[in-house]
């Protein structure tokens, strides 16, 4: 009696809650309330790493769309993740040389970029953007799995990854590597639901695929000895270039690199034949992509403006632009730069030499996150590292590449994000320390070994069986073993360069090469590289 007396007095205060509970939830970021990102669901299903993920891709006419893929046009369709089916999704071509480069090797096996709210505004368990990596130019199918995982464990920002084999209309076409999307799904788990602003820097003559240099043709790149990018062949000035901002700059002066200023003229070209790690000193692409501050001119850093992956304003432009300054200028670092997660992706990426980055000749390849004024790097695209973006390489010589010096085509000075941890002896320490974190974290308890091993052990199957892949089977076999050897000599010379007994520069290391670790055995292409064109399963159609 007592309890159906007050029932209607009980559920009014129940439903009272549950309204006041939905406003909370809906508005949580403006009460500043931290939300569980959903994105937890898809971290923990599609990128459970333990595993060879199914995805089925359902599509009325895939021969159409293999035929218009250059095009980088979504086509609708279905999806199905492990069993689980969502439709009405937009699926693409994407990638730069890639993309370019995949009929090359007599093949169709193009990456993919899968956008779930690209019409209705779906997701997959919280997740809107999906890349699915063909694995071109990696015979180990390990490089790009490998590093994000480094990256992720040793506490840089980095998207989430698993290996997963695709299907057609249910027919077999290959063992790819699903990566999640650095777009707002990424930033939401990374960050929160309050995140800052993301760009990824990349210029318009150079490279980078849809939105990011669509013009970009591999027959307009001269490749020097070493199957390296070459662009200009050795046309450079000689002297060191100045470093960009204050130290070592005349007032007014704009910094030395080779590409095309705002008003399409030609710029100077950096450096000469020895720069900062011992390679010939060749960029291509504009300042603004290494990061350089050279006005307060909106129009100076287009390449980084028009490739912003969140809306920005022009308050946003201005704090991006006072930023590069002060980091330029070497001014008030701990503001400017989350010193502990870009210390940490520097001291994986310069492990592992992926040239075909911020490091390298190609200025391309990494996301730049700002947030209140403070800059940071998300890494992106590891299938050439290991050295292998050059195809014919002395393998001595990337196994003891410095820690120290680890630009090539180009100097430290010419990358203001780098520059600024040699240039102040406590982050040159600090950044030592974190590389003996790095070392004993994953080579001197065996764990990167014992890593590579069992992915090696997991995809090999799968990679025997897939119809489309670029390599031999065997390859696979030589390449894994190619990249196992390489990073066990690798940690040995740089556990040297941090004990002083190997010089951890490009000039200690051309002075004194006795205590250099021996690479015999180790031939780079067999990993895969930049160079390598053919082979391969043949065209799959449907």
């Amino acid at each position: 009696m007592s309890t159906s007396k007050h029932i209607d007095k009980i559920c009014c205060v129940v439903l009272a809650c549950a309204i006041v509970l939905t406003v909370v939830f809906m508005n949580a970021g403006r009460l500043g309330v931290q939300t569980v990102s959903a994105a937890v669901g898809y971290a923990a299903r599609l990128f459970d790493p333990d595993r060879v993920h199914t995805i089925d891709i359902e599509m009325d006419d895939w021969d159409s769309f293999i035929e218009g893929c250059t095009d980088e046009e979504y086509v609708d369709c279905t999806v199905v993740i492990d069993g689980e089916a969502y439709r009405n999704v937009a699926l693409r071509a994407k990638g730069n040389t890639s993309l370019t480069s995949v009929q090359s090797y007599g093949n169709d096996r193009y990456s993919f970029k899968i956008e779930f709210d690209h019409y209705e505004g779906g997701s997959y368990y919280g997740l809107d953007k999906l890349c699915l990596n063909n694995i071109i130019q990696d015979n180990t199918y390990m490089k790009d799995y490998l590093v994000y995982r480094m990256m992720r464990e040793f506490g840089a920002d980095a998207p989430l990854c698993s290996f997963s084999y695709i299907t057609v209309n249910g027919e077999d076409w290959g063992l790819y590597l699903a990566v999640e999307g650095v777009e707002d799904s990424f930033l939401q788990r990374t960050y929160g639901s309050d995140y800052g602003r993301l760009y990824k820097p990349d210029s318009m003559d150079m490279g980078g695929g849809r939105g990011n240099g669509h013009d970009f043709d591999m027959e307009k790149i001269d490749f020097g000895e070493d199957g390296t990018p070459d662009p200009w062949q050795g046309e450079t000035e000689g002297g060191e270039p100045p470093a960009f901002g204050g130290r070592g700059m005349e007032d007014g002066e704009r910094p030395m690199f080779r590409g095309r200023d705002r008003e399409g003229g030609e710029m100077p070209a950096p450096g000469g034949p020895e720069m900062g790690g011992g390679a010939p000193g060749h960029v291509m692409g504009n300042s603004d992509v290494l990061l350089a501050y050279t006005d307060d001119d909106f129009d100076s850093y287009a390449n980084i403006f028009d490739n912003a992956k969140t809306d920005i304003t022009d308050a946003d432009k201005t704090r991006l632009i006072e930023s590069l300054k002060k980091l330029n200028n070497r001014e008030d670092i701990e503001d400017v730069v989350d010193t502990e997660e870009v210390l940490r992706y520097f001291v994986v990426h310069n492990f592992v030499l992926n040239f075909d980055s911020y490091t390298g000749g190609m200025i391309h390849n990494y996301y730049l996150y700002e947030d209140e004024g403070k800059l940071s790097m998300i890494p992106w695209d590891y299938n050439l590292a290991f050295g292998s973006f050059q195809s014919d390489t002395d393998a001595a010589g990337l196994v003891n590449y410095p820690i120290d010096t680890p630009v090539s085509g180009g100097t430290i000075n010419s990358r203001p994000m780098l520059s600024w941890i040699f240039a102040d002896d406590e982050y040159t320490d600090l950044y030592h320390q974190y590389f003996s974190e790095f070392m004993t974290q994953f080579f001197d308890s065996g764990y990167l070994a014992e890593l590579t091993e069992d992915t090696r052990a997991m995809i090999a199957p799968y990679v025997e069986s897939d119809p489309t892949k670029f390599c031999t089977y065997e390859e696979f076999e030589k390449g894994a073993a190619a990249l196992e050897k390489f990073c066990a000599l690798r940690a040995e010379s740089v556990s040297g360069q941090l004990a002083g007994t190997i010089p951890s520069t490009s000039e200690g290391q051309s002075q004194d090469s006795a205590a250099l670790v021996e690479a015999d055995g180790i031939v780079i292409s067999d990993m895969g590289s930049m160079g390598r064109m053919g082979g391969g399963g043949p065209s799959k159609r449907f």
